[in-house]
């Protein structure tokens, strides 16, 4: 009889409740005070004057994953409760009929999650490189990186209106996802090297100095058979149709286009890690999907054991002078065994020996650790690419393949020699993940970047001109020399590529040369950059339009597009709009 009783006191509560918020949402629709519950904004406030209501249309969050369920519902309740009480203290407001008007200052800036608590995503600090006295330090040692992931990430950020975190925007990453029109190699070297000096678009008093990279390029049909081990988290944090929903879609892209003597394989990893496809040729295509569409997610994380175990199918099916290669599919939420990132490091490091290279492809948002995945191809002689749409990963598993899948170089590191007659200081913009020691140049031990097939790299230095005075004569008429080294994919002997660029270099700029500085320039702004100088997003679309050319696929285009999407959410990040009551709501992730 207690227990009756009590539930009809809790229905009685609860109708009660839902009628005093009818009463509060009818006549208090603007915003007086933003409260947040649970991480979620809830406003309420008097009127100064109706205004017409007009229908709530929500669309429903997604279903949860079983293993979030109870934590969810324990999350809601107390939110609705906290709810309650808050419409409670507005009761009296109502009471007194005092009509008080008020705004809200509402922003659509990054900066607010929907859900802090699911919001886990893990980016590595970087501290962004300064400018150095060439008298003091006038060599600039890095290793090349050809990854994009960065790309994809901001690009997800913004597509869904945020400001993407400082850390996540690694600006060579933004500058190397697109190619540029550089001269192929001619000779015995895989990589050519091209060089241009302009004036610094957001600093007048400096100039701007690009080295592009351009390494051979092979026919689809001529590349070696390839032997792939597909490495797949199916945890519990890959449910959902934008995490292994699309891992699915973009390894089906990439079967299409296999051949019979390629040969792929598919390692899961969960709680422990298995093989669910020994190695199959690519002539038995309809095998390989099926056994991708069998994949569910569930379960913990335990990714040092599946990169072990895929290593190790890939050493057994090894082809000689073949392409040798795990693709690991992920968030990158390792958290059973080899978890740390100092782990992961030291296992990659000691497979990368085997000949076996490291494609890292990341899925989802809200629990994605960029850190981990970057360590596991910086170490692990491989690549890094964020798969936010299918379209991306079209880009990187089907037009790019053979510069995503095959390297022609490996260990790619670069030196520049500043001549301190015509430079005063200089600044690498970008590769803060990369930089090397001056000595590790000349030691073939020190790992670096891979280039693929048809890759192309690119470089900026901003530097300040030596305008002193000076007798001109003795002056050497180079601004820097260039030394690049790389080592064949199967050598560990690396070989010496040098070239030199003149200060009085006056040749037209290219296209090529403004639309990298304009991508450079967005993602400066995108740090908040103490370098950004004069830099605005207007003039980063103006710039990339003077350099739209070579692009049949369109990615150029979609990138103004992006900056014109970033630069009305900055313009509305500072506008005032009324505020009306929103629901404590629960997102799940």
């Amino acid at each position: 009889m207690k227990t009756k009783t009590t539930i009809i006191s809790l229905l009685t509560a609860a109708i009660l409740a839902g009628g005093l918020f009818l009463l509060v949402k009818k006549q208090i629709p603007e915003t007086k005070e933003v409260v947040n519950i649970d991480n979620t904004a809830v406003a309420i406030c008097p009127a100064k004057q109706p205004v017409e209501e007009k229908p709530l249309i929500c669309t429903p969050p997604p279903v949860p994953h079983p293993a979030q369920a109870e934590v969810q519902t324990q999350k809601k309740a107390k939110a609705q409760a906290e709810f309650l009480s808050i419409v409670e203290d507005a009761a009296p407001i109502i009471a007194e009929e005092e009509v008080v008007c008020c705004e809200a200052l509402v922003t659509t800036s990054s900066s607010y999650n929907y859900d802090q608590e699911t919001n886990r995503n893990e980016y590595n600090q970087l501290a962004e490189n300064k400018f150095r006295k060439v008298n003091n330090e006038p060599l600039s040692t890095f290793s090349i990186d050809v990854d994009a992931a960065s790309y994809g990430t901001i690009r997800r950020y913004i597509n869904e209106g945020q400001n993407p975190p400082a850390d996540a925007v690694r600006v060579e990453e933004l500058i190397n996802y697109f190619s540029y029109n550089y001269e192929k190699p001619t000779g015995k070297d895989p990589i050519n090297i091209t060089t241009e000096v302009g004036p610094c678009p957001w600093n007048k008093e400096n100039r701007l100095v690009r080295i592009g990279l351009k390494a051979k390029e092979i026919p689809s049909e001529n590349l070696p058979a390839s032997n792939l081990v597909f490495l797949v988290d199916v945890s519990g944090s890959m449910y959902g149709p934008d995490r292994l929903g699309l891992v699915k879609s973009s390894l089906k892209l990439l079967i299409n286009n296999l051949r019979e003597e390629d040969r792929v394989a598919i390692v899961v990893y969960a709680g422990e890690a298995g093989v669910v496809l020994p190695s199959t040729s690519g002539s038995n295509k309809q095998k390989i999907r099926e056994a991708l569409d069998e994949l569910t997610a569930g379960g913990s994380t335990a990714g040092g054991a599946g990169i072990q175990l895929a290593y190790d199918i890939a050493r057994k099916n090894y082809i000689r002078e073949g392409n040798n290669r795990v693709i690991l599919c992920t968030d990158g939420d390792f958290n059973v065994g080899v978890s740390s990132s100092e782990g992961l490091e030291r296992l990659v490091e000691k497979e990368r020996k085997s000949g076996v290279f490291l494609t890292v492809l990341g899925y989802g948002m809200g629990n994605y650790k960029d850190s981990k995945m970057q360590v596991l191809a910086e170490k692990g002689n491989g690549n890094h690419a964020y798969i936010d749409n299918i379209q991306e990963a079209n880009k990187t598993l089907v037009h790019e393949f053979g510069s995503t899948m095959y390297a022609v170089a490996k260990d790619v590191k670069l030196q520049i020699a500043f001549n301190p007659d015509q430079v005063q200081e200089y600044r690498l913009v970008g590769y803060e993940s990369r930089l090397l020691n001056n000595k590790d140049f000349n030691d073939d031990t020190k790992d670096a970047g891979e280039m693929g097939a048809g890759h192309t790299v690119t470089a900026l230095y901003e530097i300040k001109p030596n305008n002193a005075p000076r007798t001109m004569q003795f002056a050497k008429p180079e601004l820097l020399a260039i030394r690049l080294r790389y080592k064949a994919p199967y050598s560990d002997v690396s070989q010496l590529i040098e070239n030199k660029l003149k200060a009085n270099s006056s040749n037209k700029l290219s296209p090529d040369f403004y639309f990298a500085s304009a991508v450079a320039m967005f993602g400066q702004l995108l740090r908040n950059s103490e370098y950004k100088g004069t830099g605005s997003y207007n003039q980063v679309i103006s710039l990339a339009q003077s350099g739209l050319v070579n692009d049949r696929q369109g990615y150029k285009r979609e990138f103004i597009r992006l900056v014109e999407t970033m630069n009305g959410l900055t313009a509305a990040t500072s506008t005032i709009i009324p505020a009306c009551i929103t629901l404590p709501t629960t997102y799940y992730d």
